[in-house]
């Protein structure tokens, strides 16, 4: 079963320094019907003005990946850990037991454009922890390239659940497949560009697919075209 969820049907704000979409119930936006898939939570699609972003704050209980698409994050937290992350870098933190953090845009001139997931952990009661890591671009071409992973190793982030997110940069005619083993569902996301999915389902530009129940997985890209796909349970 494929579930295209079109980018304009996403609730969006507009806050001045901050304009964002949700893929999920967040904040001011709730529905029932639209709380998870899976382990997965929160997809945000956020715009950061430059010098602006989101001041000191908890979190509790969550595994918090952030993906820089244009521009640069920074990250602050209560455990002393401080990094500054762009495209071809993946920040991962792991709330647990309770953290503080702030995000903001460093820049001064340059707006900065976030994927932000969160995620259900696997367990309760984690420590804290905070993780910056990359990945090889060029190897993003043509291929499903894993950046996260509770299989976790040198340039994938580690998360406390049993995923793994994958991207990939499509040439306009190039085709990709995944297998999804059963009981595991898929949520693809078009970044950039235009996706057909199994011949039947078409996705431009953030559009994304809930997926499941479908043994193979079959993306075409019908342009140059950037793509999230994460594993889930």
């Amino acid at each position: 079963m494929i579930t295209v969820y079109p980018a304009e049907k996403r609730f969006s704000a507009d806050h001045g320094w901050l304009k964002t979409s949700f893929s999920f119930s967040f904040a001011e936006y709730y529905d029932p019907t639209n709380m998870n898939f899976g382990p997965m939570r929160v997809l945000n699609d956020d715009f950061i003005a430059p010098n602006r972003g989101f001041g000191t704050h908890p979190h509790k209980e969550m595994e918090i990946v952030s993906i820089v698409l244009e521009g640069q994050l920074k990250h602050e937290d209560s455990t002393g850990q401080t990094a500054t992350t762009t495209f071809g870098e993946i920040q991962r933190m792991s709330a647990g037991t309770g953290v503080f953090h702030s995000e903001v845009n460093p820049s001064s001139t340059e707006e900065v454009n976030l994927l932000q997931l969160w995620f259900i952990p696997e367990s309760n009661g984690i420590e804290p922890s905070y993780e910056k890591t990359s990945f090889d671009m060029d190897a993003l071409k043509n291929k499903l390239l894993p950046v996260v992973s509770k299989q976790s190793k040198e340039g994938i982030a580690h998360i406390h659940q049993d995923l793994t997110i994958y991207l990939s940069d499509l040439e306009e005619g190039k085709i990709i497949q995944f297998e999804q083993k059963p009981g595991r569902k898929v949520f693809l996301f078009t970044i950039e560009g235009n996706l057909k999915i199994n011949e039947d389902f078409e996705l431009a530009k953030r559009d994304s697919a809930r997926i499941t129940e479908t043994e193979t997985v079959h993306i075409k890209a019908n342009s140059n075209s950037r793509l999230m796909l994460i594993d889930l349970p």
